[in-house]
């Protein structure tokens, strides 16, 4: 299912584009974004006033405890809506809070406490292709975007569960 929040159709074809990535993929453009647009892009979560940075920064730092190989499958789990404990926590966050969590999660990629993508890695035409059309949205469709494409990952709490 795609889902976006914006009826803007650049937006909306860009995120489908992205969702339609196999999930290796979509996480590598995400670290791409990070790496080569993250000074501009960024600093719009933290310093968003919906955000709860300390509830973006608990999720974190229970995905930082784990080992590389489970780091990398929580990434996995929340792109394919996996019904796990981190999944329900991740989808009962706002969109802002969830743009964050992937901010942090991209800083632990660049010092070494989220598993990395790998030095050698190159994206696929198509990825580059997609972030070619990215990088020349304007800042606000940026935003649109990355918050579009966070947004509907991971689980939905359940009635009577564990968040």
């Amino acid at each position: 299912m795609t889902y976006t929040q914006t009826s803007d159709p650049t937006i909306r074809q860009n995120v489908e584009a992205w969702q339609k990535l196999d999930v290796d993929q979509q996480l590598a453009l995400f670290w791409f974004i990070y790496k080569e647009m993250g000074s501009s892009i960024t600093p719009a979560a933290p310093g968003a006033s919906t955000v709860s940075p300390e509830i973006a920064e608990g999720l974190f730092n229970q995905v930082k405890e784990l080992t590389h190989e489970e780091q990398l499958q929580v990434q996995r789990d929340l792109i394919n809506k996996v019904d796990t404990q981190i999944s329900r926590e991740y989808g009962s966050l706002g969109d802002t809070t969830k743009l964050l969590f992937w901010y942090r999660l991209s800083q632990g990629m660049d010092n070494g406490s989220i598993i990395p993508v790998p030095d050698d890695y190159q994206l696929p035409s198509e990825s580059q292709a997609l972030f070619s059309r990215i990088q020349g949205l304007d800042f606000e469709q940026q935003i649109t975007l990355f918050r579009d494409y966070v947004s509907p990952m991971g689980a939905e709490a359940k009635s009577g569960a564990e968040i």
